[in-house]
């Protein structure tokens, strides 16, 4: 859908913020808080009806955080380096020479699927190397069949035969090399020749086969967000030590990317992101007691998986892109707002310095942010639904409710906080996710597990984690959200 359009909007209106340098954190306390939650005549349980109280989590030493000044973000732009690859690839141009070569990581999930439709339209100009996937050896069996990859990897190494019979049986003649487990995943992200590696799989378990990929000098088309979330404080100068490039590949991230194009250092001022409010943005708060899970599956704009819809009915996954945001293009938390776009066509935008605002606009398709991510700097052509503004009509926007979104307010403190404590809320929303499609917790426990789990973490901070903090903090965070109880309701 929608042919890659980017239109630039100059608007006005200044909003003050400097940027800053990775190595230094907030240091004045501060404890955010949302309204109290009204209590119903329904049964809304005790914890609702109280005031939530972010952790006073802020006022820490100096480590990974905040400082007014700007520092380079794991995406190529505001640097000389960054400026002239892009100007160096654009020149090149994307001609009847123009080849890819591109493992997928998640292959089976939404972006891996999406990627391999983008193969599709194009099979000349792409070709794929690897692929990793979870269990869903079916749909895998027929990736491989029809792209031809010299590596595969699989999560279960139980089911490695079963994907032998299969490929055998739909007349597969050139097996591939067919690895498993957390192992044989980094082993298909760090293999062969594959130019740019998608990293497409969900939660903190994409962190390691991204950082092998890294390691090997792939470029990353960053669909992982948890990857830059969790392990931020390792990644980026992992990039710069072997010289990888991170193109974001979510809608948002690809957005500020795109506005970013020639924007020289020192030009950017505010990153706005723009969310769509997620399933429950027509809802008032003292209604969330009453949603199940599939209430909260129903995204008005995305087709996207589960953990990510639950992310966006929570608000969570614009709070975790956030802190993605701070990693990626070195933006102080202080000047990264979220906006509620219904429509979800403006898929973010920036403010530079002299207050102009730039957007970038499309249908909510999530096949163009990685397109861009895997062709950058080039503009590919495809036979997608172009953008009309005249037919789209009305663009509306709001702010976010704190009372409705507390997650949000969540992972500003933990960004704002730095260390291991961003891996620990990221854990704690996976965990809560998990229970809660498992109807162990309800909808309105997610945000007070996390909560728990980060107070629990405050005194744990790490300030400049290494990859074993990072994964100890991670593990911890699990088991412990997993020792929430629910509160009791009131009668």
């Amino acid at each position: 859908r929608g042919k890659m359009s980017s239109i630039a909007l100059a608007s006005f209106g200044a909003c003050a913020g400097l940027l800053f340098l990775l190595g230094h954190q907030a240091t004045s306390p501060n404890r955010l808080q949302t309204p109290a939650a009204t209590k119903s005549s329904s049964g809304i349980n005790q914890a609702l009806a109280r005031r939530t109280r972010i952790p006073a989590l802020l006022g820490r030493k100096p480590g990974m955080g905040c400082n007014a000044a700007f520092f380079e973000g794991a995406a190529p732009m505001n640097t000389k380096n960054s400026m002239k690859e892009t100007y160096e690839r654009g020149l090149l141009g994307i001609d009847k020479s123009f080849h890819k070569k591109i493992t997928i990581l998640g292959s089976t999930g939404s972006i891996g699927t999406q990627t391999l439709d983008i193969v599709d339209t194009h099979p000349d100009k792409f070709e794929v190397v690897g692929l990793a996937a979870g269990s869903n050896i079916d749909l895998l069996s027929d990736q491989i069949k029809k792209h031809n990859p010299e590596i595969v990897a699989i999560s279960d190494s139980g089911k490695i035969d079963d994907l032998k019979a299969l490929l055998k049986s739909k007349g597969v003649a050139k097996m591939p090399e067919i690895v498993a487990g957390m192992d044989g995943i980094a082993e298909v992200a760090r293999y062969g020749d594959a130019e740019t590696v998608v990293t497409g799989i969900v939660g903190c378990a994409g962190l390691l086969p991204t950082i092998a990929a890294i390691e090997a000098g792939k470029d990353i088309a960053l669909a992982n967000k948890e990857t830059l979330i969790s392990g931020g404080p390792v990644i980026l100068p992992l990039l710069k030590k072997h010289n990888s490039m991170c193109i974001p590949a979510d809608s948002e991230h690809s957005a500020i990317f795109q506005c970013l194009q020639g924007v020289p250092a020192g030009g950017l001022r505010k990153i706005i992101l723009t969310a769509s409010g997620g399933a429950f943005r027509d809802w008032d708060a003292k209604d969330l007691h009453k949603v199940k899970l599939e209430d909260a599956l129903k995204h008005p704009n995305w087709d996207m998986g589960a953990k990510i819809t639950i992310d966006s009915a929570t608000l969570m996954n614009k709070g975790l892109e956030v802190i993605e945001a701070h990693y990626l293009f070195g933006a102080d938390y202080d000047d990264i707002d979220i906006v509620i776009h219904p429509q979800s066509i403006i898929h973010s935008m920036i403010e530079t310095q002299d207050t102009s605002v730039l957007a970038q606009l499309g249908w909510p398709d999530m096949r163009l942010p990685l397109l861009y991510s895997i062709t950058w700097p080039y503009r590919q052509s495809m036979p997608y639904d172009r953008l009309d503004l005249v037919k789209q009509g009305t663009l509306t926007f709001k702010a976010p409710d704190k009372e409705k979104y507390p997650c949000m307010e969540l992972a500003y403190a933990a960004g704002r906080t730095g260390g291991t404590m961003t891996a620990a809320l990221n854990a704690a929303n996976e965990q809560a996710v998990a229970m809660f499609r498992n109807n162990e917790i309800g909808f309105l426990d997610i945000p007070r597990l996390i909560e728990y789990t980060m107070e629990g973490h405050k005194d744990k901070v790490i300030a400049k984690p290494s990859l074993e903090d990072i994964l100890e903090t991670d593990s911890w965070a699990r088991e412990y959200g997993a020792t929430f109880k629910k509160p009791e309701l009131i009668v």
